[in-house]
């Protein structure tokens, strides 16, 4: 199952640079790096990234990430992947760009 972690800029270009990233402020804080499904992503993206510009959208394959991936419920008690431990850039299958149309963010057809 292919999971989806959107990420600044700044944190793109870390994970580019180091290979890894121990995620965006609020990965950091939570101590664990925050992915969604391809049917959950779209959300996240309006909920936590509203008219953010410079997103970048990358492609992760869950049973890749190990035990280190747990499925944890939110608040509303949907299951989210979460990562308890660095997000690498070996682990990436895809990325592309998250460009605002109308407010809103365009996302890949492959989703």
């Amino acid at each position: 199952m292919r999971i989806y972690k959107i990420l600044r800029a700044g944190e793109w270009a870390e994970l580019l640079e180091k290979g890894a990233t121990e995620g965006a402020p609020v990965d950091k804080a939570d101590g664990f790096i925050h992915f969604s499904t391809a049917e959950q992503v779209a959300e996240t993206a309006a909920r936590h990234f509203a008219g953010a510009e410079g997103l970048i959208l990358a492609a992760f394959e869950a049973d890749d990430l190990g035990p280190a991936l747990r499925w944890e419920p939110s608040r509303g008690g949907a299951l989210f992947p979460h990562l308890y431990g660095p997000l690498r850039r070996a682990d990436v299958l895809w990325h592309a760009d998250l460009p605002l149309k109308d407010g809103a963010h365009v996302f890949p057809e492959e989703l």
